[in-house]
């Protein structure tokens, strides 16, 4: 059976990470299973972690008083959950709810953060990553709500 830091070494978003890292990551890490329409996150609530999801789908929602639950995207196996982890005041900004069932490891925030306060440039490397799926994931809302909006005022 694979421990947690070996899924980890695997994945892409840790890749070129130093096997010191790897450590410092992993021993922050456990796995976790949501079944089918079990909510991971609340919008709202405390962020203190983050998920690597192994198998699964998982939506991300928004709540509005005029539509309700509005999904923003969904995630799949591979897919990262979570990075208010990073931003006080640490709690989510999205409801997270599971499609099917989700297989994933859990990484403790809090943990995360000391180790980062310790370690800047384990630090660094993480908040790189967590630019770069932000920034995927701001233009993939962008282009939703272009989709959404444009076509509603189109002649």
């Amino acid at each position: 059976m694979r421990t947690v830091g070996d899924e980890l070494r695997a994945h892409p978003f840790f890749a070129g990470l130093s096997e010191d890292c790897m450590q410092l990551i992993a021993g922050c890490g456990e796995h976790v299973v949501f079944r089918s329409g079990a909510t991971i996150a609340s919008e709202g609530s405390a962020a203190n972690e983050f998920y690597v999801i192994e198998r699964g789908r998982v939506a991300l929602q928004l709540h509005t008083s005029a539509t309700g639950a509005l999904l923003i995207q969904t995630l799949d196996a591979g897919d990262i959950l979570g990075w208010s982890w990073l931003f006080p005041p640490f709690r989510w900004s999205i409801e997270a709810i599971a499609m099917q069932d989700v297989h994933a490891i859990r990484l403790d925030g809090k943990c995360l953060r000391h180790k980062c306060d310790t370690d800047p440039v384990m630090g660094y490397a993480l908040m790189q990553r967590f630019s770069y799926i932000m920034s995927q994931r701001v233009e993939a809302t962008r282009l939703q709500v272009l989709d959404l909006y444009g076509s509603a005022n189109a002649p």
